[in-house]
């Protein structure tokens, strides 16, 4: 009897999430979009890069910026097909002729388009209904829509947000939604320290992260705005994949890439658990099987198969034999 694969036997058509790298690393500015590109093809698709229309474009110059975005999503420099874009608010003036501009002149080659600041479950739903409009009227595939929460409407439509088919990830906006505060919480839910311990931020991204799991989507964590703090980055990079269930996170500066890719990794030890009992279950036909002393059946084997493949996502070496039985490209 040929031995199923991991993820036929693993999952109903439909059911596993889609894995994302796990850094989106944001630009705006044409020479740090460059730069980022140039990065991304040394280091490979082990990360995002989302070119940024919205905070990155100049007042006044959305336009140009907009196919200057498309001018880089369309040069050589996107070797891998993992380049996005954010584009303005739904409500702002300049969302509509963005999305125009990068459908008609790179909607080939859009990994996702991030769309930041929606109100409720029902803007998100315009927003989309317009990017697929926008498609089918130039005949151009209609890419991933990824989201930022981060007013109080979307948080509180988060899970409706979260069950919509075109949404492929939800990203948390720390820094918009302190502001929506006004001032109720402090400059420090703002740190590396404040935004893991502060109630309303830690409610924020825990009900952000469950609804993202409840649909099988993505949840993104925000950025880390101390780039220079090795050390700091690290401990909430940790933080965020281990204990509030992130498996993405955004990154503003080159320097904060590989930390974050290695604090989502599984370590050595991990992997080679996984290897062992999921080479036991393929064995098994994906029957329950004993593994030191441990019971483990197609539940446990979901959580260490999506643990192997989050390992082959940020380049960790594998055993040969896991490698070209699980990862060989057909």
């Amino acid at each position: 009897m040929t031995a199923l694969h991991p993820q036929q036997a693993l999952f109903e058509e439909g059911d596993a999430a889609t894995a994302l790298p796990v850094v989106d690393h944001y630009c705006g500015v044409e020479a740090r979009m460059r730069k980022s590109l140039e990065l991304q093809g040394q280091m490979g698709p082990v990360f995002d890069v989302t070119l940024d229309c919205e905070d990155g474009a100049p007042i006044g110059g959305e336009a140009e910026h907009a196919l200057l975005v498309a001018e880089m999503l369309t040069s050589p420099l996107n070797q891998h097909g993992r380049v996005g874009a954010r584009v303005h608010p739904p409500g702002h003036s300049s969302f509509e002729a963005d999305v125009d501009t990068l459908i008609a002149k790179a909607g080939d080659r859009l990994a996702y388009l991030m769309v930041p600041k929606p109100r409720s479950a029902a803007e998100v739903a315009r927003a989309c209904d317009f990017i697929d409009a926008s498609c089918a009227r130039r005949g151009k595939p209609r890419p991933p829509v990824h989201t930022l929460i981060e007013t109080h409407g979307a948080l509180a439509e988060v899970q409706a947000i979260a069950a919509h088919p075109r949404i492929e990830s939800l990203s948390f906006g720390l820094m918009d939604f302190v502001s929506a505060h006004r001032g109720a919480i402090p400059r420090s839910g703002l740190t590396v320290q404040g935004q893991f311990s502060h109630p309303l931020v830690v409610r924020a991204k825990l009900e952000i992260a469950a609804a993202a799991h409840a649909h099988g989507k993505t949840p993104s964590h925000c950025v880390v705005t101390e780039f220079k703090h090795a050390a700091a980055l690290q401990e909430a990079a940790t933080k965020a994949a281990r204990e509030f269930g992130y498996t993405r996170m955004w990154s503003i500066h080159p320097n904060q890439i590989q930390p974050i890719i290695d604090a989502f990794a599984p370590s050595v030890a991990e992997i080679d658990e996984a290897v062992e009992i999921l080479h036991a279950a393929q064995a098994a036909q994906w029957a329950p099987i004993q593994h030191r002393d441990t019971l483990h059946d197609r539940a446990s084997y979901r959580f260490f198969w999506q643990l192997l493949q989050r390992a082959h996502a940020t380049a960790q070496p594998l055993p040969a034999e896991a490698r070209q039985a699980w990862f060989a490209t057909p």
